[in-house]
């Protein structure tokens, strides 16, 4: 990601402590999956009359969008998983969506990170005490970072109706559930399902940090 892009980052988190702006809303989203818990905390950003493609346009070359707002997004799970039939141990993760340069046609990845972000008093020295410490996903998404990924899968992609909050929802669909990303008319979904439905492929047992 430029400095370019990290300097406005930093001027847009100042101007908003500053001036008392609020932050984007937060919020934690559950569902049972296999005998266990699931659970996606993100930041919920507005659209604001913006339009998405062109948000979407102004990602760096690296094309990772952090999939929410303000403080990483994360996905925790004490059970091991099948994320779109990739098995993922149990523990917590980083989220991320890899967008195509296609927009229209191309398709949508979710990325899960092992990585769980950084500080933000690493990216902005001046940052309040309250939030200092809480965790900011990477500005640049480097190869070392992109190294720790456990998971990139492709997500199916429709259209739904026109949603100005960004939205993630995990819904029960019979021991799993269904993981879906809605923005503006954009709607993106994968099956979340227990490890143990997708047969018995070996897994490294759990990671957690």
């Amino acid at each position: 990601m430029s400095k370019k892009f990290i300097v406005a980052f930093v001027l847009f988190l100042s101007a908003s402590f500053v001036l008392g702006q609020q932050m984007a809303p937060r919020e934690t989203v559950t569902a049972g999956v296999g005998g266990g818990e699931v659970s996606v905390e993100y930041g919920r950003p507005s659209l604001k009359g913006r339009d998405f493609n062109e948000l979407m346009g102004k990602l760096p070359p690296d094309r990772m969008w952090r999939a929410g707002s303000e403080q990483v997004t994360t996905l925790s799970t004490n059970v091991p998983l099948s994320l779109g039939g990739k098995m993922i141990p149990a523990g917590k993760y980083s989220v991320y969506v890899h967008c195509p340069k296609d927009l229209k046609n191309g398709s949508f990845s979710l990325v899960l990170n092992k990585n769980l972000g950084q500080p933000l008093k690493d990216i902005w020295a001046a940052a309040p005490a309250a939030v200092a410490n809480e965790p900011w996903p990477h500005m640049k998404y480097t190869e070392e970072i992109g190294a720790q990924e456990v998971a990139r899968v492709p997500m199916s992609r429709g259209k739904g109706s026109a949603v100005d909050l960004f939205t993630i929802t995990l819904t029960k669909a019979g021991s799993g559930a269904a993981l879906n990303m809605v923005w503006g008319t954009e709607l993106w979904s994968i099956d979340v399902k227990p490890a143990s439905a997708e047969g018995s492929g070996k897994m490294e047992g759990s990671y957690s940090n």
